[in-house]
């Protein structure tokens, strides 16, 4: 079987028997001599096509949304319209906020007192997440949430790169290939130290992770919730010396929770983590990566300007005044 990626993400896979005829692409008019191939050229993509991918893997536990008459009630992400409000107990912003697809359907002030609404039912702040060069009805919504007494309470970047170079680094001291296991010496007096993929979260990941206490269960449906989800953790001893969180979705491989204890800091594990889970990502038909970084984290932007990512497009948090939902 041949497995293709369409351009909207969709995976589609052809017995090679029925393949009639194929070609050699040629580099894209205008690449610079010894540019990268396509396996290893960043991705083509606009901002809204990430922000849906992104959305998908973080699913929020509640979901309702705003939209035009005639609009299919049932419409996903990918083909959906409107504002789709969404809730997770308050965990993640993502999960908890506004994604404003296209237009609503209502005057914007109707709209935003549902939403308002909607959130304070829910004990929960307002929250509408706007990319920069989404849509035209994006880059003006920001200049009417301000207007309204909005404020910017949270800016990030989304980051991509080819997925093939990252799959290419040394995953030690996860397996390699078809190596059934592999362990590096963490020092004399230390354990050794394990990598290892799994589907499912351990407590360990999540004493790891840096975003809660004890978890609740809307933070655990979120974490594992995505259409093709793997956890990373480097295991010494009994104990996670650094973990991460893939998914996949189509083309695209998207990385969060890249996290290392402060002990196993500055030993390769970041990239270690990124490399086990880019090879899972590649086996299944992803070909390119994502991830989202805050603006002010110094040390994420270094880690991954290494590893080949390159920033894309920044996106905003704007809540609703501080008063009652009205």
């Amino acid at each position: 079987m041949v497995r293709i990626t369409r351009k909207t993400g969709e995976v589609v896979r052809i017995a090679e028997n029925t393949l009639v005829a194929g070609k050699v692409i040629p580099s894209l008019p205008g690449a610079r001599p010894g540019a990268p191939p396509a396996r290893r050229r960043g991705p083509a993509a606009d901002a809204l096509e990430i922000d849906r991918i992104a959305a998908r893997s973080w699913p929020p536990a509640e979901r309702a949304r705003l939209a035009p008459a005639g609009a299919d009630p049932d419409a996903g992400l990918a083909s959906g319209s409107g504002w789709e409000l969404r809730a997770a107990g308050g965990f993640t912003r993502r999960a908890n906020s506004v994604f404003p697809l296209s237009d609503p359907g209502l005057p914007l002030d109707e709209a935003l007192r549902r939403v308002r609404a909607w959130y304070a039912e829910r004990g929960l702040p307002a929250y509408i997440h706007v990319s920069e060069g989404a849509t035209a009805e994006q880059d003006a919504l920001v200049t009417e949430l301000a207007r309204r007494g909005w404020t910017n309470e949270g800016t990030a970047e989304v980051w991509t790169s080819a997925l093939a170079p990252l799959a290419d680094r040394d995953p030690a001291p996860f397996p390699a290939g078809d190596t059934p296991g592999h362990q590096v010496e963490s020092g004399s007096d230390a354990p050794e130290l394990r990598g290892e993929l799994s589907r499912t979260l351990s407590d360990a990941w999540l004493a790891r992770y840096q975003r809660f206490g004890t978890p609740a269960p809307e933070s655990l449906a979120v974490l594992s919730g995505g259409p093709s989800v793997w956890f990373a953790t480097v295991w010494a001893g009994q104990e996670a010396a650094a973990i991460g969180r893939c998914v996949v979705d189509g083309r695209w491989a998207g990385f969060a929770a890249v996290e290392v204890a402060p002990a196993y800091r500055r030993r390769g594990l970041a990239t270690a983590v990124m490399a086990a889970l880019s090879r899972a990502a590649l086996a299944e038909g992803a070909s390119a990566a994502y991830l989202q970084v805050e603006t002010d984290n110094a040390r994420a932007h270094a880690l991954y300007d290494g590893l080949g990512f390159r920033p894309h497009h920044p996106y905003h948090y704007f809540r609703a005044p501080r008063d009652d939902a009205r």
